[in-house]
């Protein structure tokens, strides 16, 4: 990443119940419930979160356990842990961030990995390299922002959850800055 920020995008309403985060994705997405669990999936977040050394937040964390990893329009990865593989989250963690490291964060600009202070830990990422990411800054992982660092070099803001970050990308609700045009459509991965 080598431009400046672009801009910062507030959605007209953070979404703070991940429930209601899920219900939009499923809304902006109209195929992705048919991949939904029929029961929510017991995962071990004590040990994921505590191999991470952070709380991860809320939303992430129901949409995991309602579904397994997808992608939505052959495109955007969203990489979910799975029951009984705590001990490879943290591995699967570990991959993007040293990815980000080597290849994209600029300190010059102040983007720092986890688990500086207020770090960027990514969540997900595109097939064409875009990287979605959490800004750790604050106590409260409710209160996180997603970073988009685009393949092209820009990198911007989201005041909301993933979640509802995916949900709007998804609806046209918020602009994609630099990230390319795709059908929401989910295939399982």
């Amino acid at each position: 990443m080598t431009d400046a920020l672009i801009e910062t995008q507030t959605p007209k309403r953070r979404i703070t119940d991940p429930a209601e985060a899920r219900a939009a994705l499923e809304r902006a997405i109209p195929n992705l419930a048919d991949f939904r669990r029929p029961a929510p999936a017991v995962l071990d977040w004590a040990s994921v979160e505590e191999s991470l050394g952070t709380t991860l937040p809320s939303d992430y964390k129901h949409l995991a356990e309602w579904y397994p990893t997808f992608a939505i329009g052959d495109y955007i990865l969203v990489s979910l842990p799975e029951p009984g593989e705590a001990h490879f989250v943290h591995r699967g963690f570990q991959s993007m961030l040293d990815v980000l490291v080597d290849a994209w964060l600029e300190p010059d600009l102040g983007l720092l990995a986890y688990p500086a202070p207020g770090g960027l830990l990514p969540w997900s990422e595109s097939d064409e390299s875009d990287k979605f990411m959490w800004s750790t800054a604050g106590d409260n992982p409710q209160e996180w922002v997603v970073t988009v660092a685009g393949r092209g070099g820009a990198w911007w803001h989201y005041e909301g959850g993933a979640v509802q970050f995916l949900a709007e990308l998804c609806d046209n609700s918020l602009e994609s800055w630099g990230l390319r045009l795709f059908e929401p459509e989910v295939t399982p991965c």
